[in-house]
């Protein structure tokens, strides 16, 4: 059986490797023979590589579903890393190809996608204006459509009337999470393929000329049928939203096998469910940030949006249903408070910001220092904040969000007993790395930017993360 496993396992990673190399570079090919390459908006642009260049996002692309598989059967009913051994994971058990992918997730994946598409045509919401895209050779501020808290509450609606059949997403698990990865695939393809259509706004960096690299880091800016945006709408609804629905199924599962749900299941969906409420109710902030005003549209978007976000996301809850550590009502109670701190410096930090870059004679703003420095792709002034939230760190808002992913782990035990694990950990070791590479890209960003005006800010603002200390 364990023969069969691994044979099954290397046909299935033969073929993904075969085809992230294979499909993109098909789908250039075919766009070159229809003349598509043609077009001088189209002609590939000098491009300073991220993520070590095109071989970095093939093994990227290659390697991160397989991440959430690690994590799945590093952890499960059937096996849990002890503390931080690692040379237990020797005796991880290699899956059945047939549990990594199932007709039945396909439907629901697809359905849950399509479901998430119909609230955003039909929910009432406003349509707001992006940024000026001139900076970006295009024209004028596209429209959003805004309802996303509205598609929330739905969503919440729709998952409470299931109840307890939401326990079945705890037993698709895996299935689920290969669905999700070969969804995000196929979304990636019509990405790419319709970024070589005439008139298309493409990304800096996203234009390499290398199929694979452009595959992967996304090469349209603002993909649309329509009026509907789908990067803006990948970036919050089916994966952020879908992370509640997969808690809520990690929940029920425990009620099922125990008759109760324990505090530290109730306190990672109760604390978990406020920051994605908080991410759909503040919606138009995410107009200003780099992956909607800078970032092409790709596999890294697309894969990150549908299949990590809700699939790594929800670990903790999923480690709950089968090794609860039964923490104490102190413990709960203080895990809680860290949590709530976080969020008050995650949100409180990004309002300010958000404010200010609105309307900067807001009374909550008015009173802040800033200093005056050339935007050089604009061509005007800019000014940046150098008191409040802001001048204490360059990134304290990344800060509270980190603190709330460790206090969300933390509620699964202590990790360096046998009894704990460090798997559920997972999620703020990755989120470090995670914050600290888009700290880098920011400062590399702004100082092209900026140029000696980002140098003489840092000096006012020298502290990125914690003031004081880094």
């Amino acid at each position: 059986m364990a023969c069969q496993s691994k044979m099954g396992l290397g046909i299935c990673a033969g073929v993904a490797a075969v085809s992230l190399l294979a499909v993109p570079c098909a789908i250039k090919e075919y766009a070159k023979r229809r003349g598509a390459l043609k077009s001088p908006s189209q002609a590939a642009q000098p491009t300073v590589f991220e993520f070590g260049g095109p071989p970095g996002a093939y093994m990227t692309m290659l390697s991160l579903p397989g991440v959430i598989f690690f994590l799945y059967y590093a952890c499960n009913k059937d096996f849990k890393l002890p503390g931080v051994d690692l040379r237990q994971l020797a005796n991880v058990k290699l899956p059945d190809p047939c549990e990594l992918l199932s007709w039945k997730a396909c439907g629901i994946v697809t359905g849950w996608f399509g479901f998430q598409v119909l609230l955003e045509r039909m929910l009432p919401g406003k349509v707001l204006e992006g940024v000026d895209l001139a900076s970006a050779v295009g024209e004028g501020r596209l429209q959003y459509r805004m309802n996303g808290h509205a598609a929330f509450w739905t969503s919440a609606g729709c998952l409470a009337l299931l109840g307890p059949k939401l326990s079945m997403l705890y037993d698709e698990f895996t299935a689920l999470a290969g669905a999700s990865t070969l969804f995000s695939f196929g979304l990636t393809c019509y990405l790419y393929a319709t970024s070589f259509k005439e008139g298309a706004l493409l990304a800096k960096g996203g234009n390499s000329g290398n199929p694979v690299y452009d595959f992967f880091i996304g090469r349209e800016l603002n993909p649309r049928i329509g009026s509907f945006d789908l990067k803006q709408f990948c970036e919050l609804r089916p994966g952020l939203i879908g992370w509640v629905a997969l808690n809520l199924g990690m929940l029920w599962k425990q009620y099922e096998r125990t008759g109760t749900v324990s505090g530290s299941m109730a306190l990672v969906n109760l604390l978990q469910g406020l920051y994605v409420w908080d991410s759909l109710y503040q919606e138009p902030a995410i107009l200003s940030t780099m992956d909607i005003t800078t970032d092409g549209f790709g596999y890294m978007l697309a894969f990150g949006d549908l299949a990590w976000v809700p699939f790594t996301y929800s670990l903790q809850a999923r480690y709950l249903v089968d090794h609860d550590p039964q923490l104490s009502k102190w413990a709960l109670a203080l895990l809680t408070c860290s949590s709530l701190g976080g969020y008050c410096i995650f949100r409180s930090s990004n309002s300010e910001k958000d404010q200010f870059r609105r309307d900067q004679e807001h009374p909550s703003v008015k009173h802040l220092q800033t200093m005056e420095v050339k935007n050089y792709q604009t061509g005007r002034l800019s000014k940046l904040l150098i008191s409040g939230w802001w001048g204490l760190a360059r990134k304290i808002n990344y800060t509270g969000d980190w603190l709330m992913a460790l206090s969300w782990s933390a509620l699964t035990g202590n990790p360096f007993k046998q009894s704990g694990s460090i798997i559920p950990y997972f999620y703020p070791i990755y989120f470090a790395i995670l914050l600290i590479h888009r700290a880098g890209r920011d400062d590399h960003f702004c100082s092209e930017k900026y140029r000696e005006g980002w140098t003489a800010y840092k000096r006012k603002v020298p502290f990125i993360f914690v003031p004081y200390v880094i």
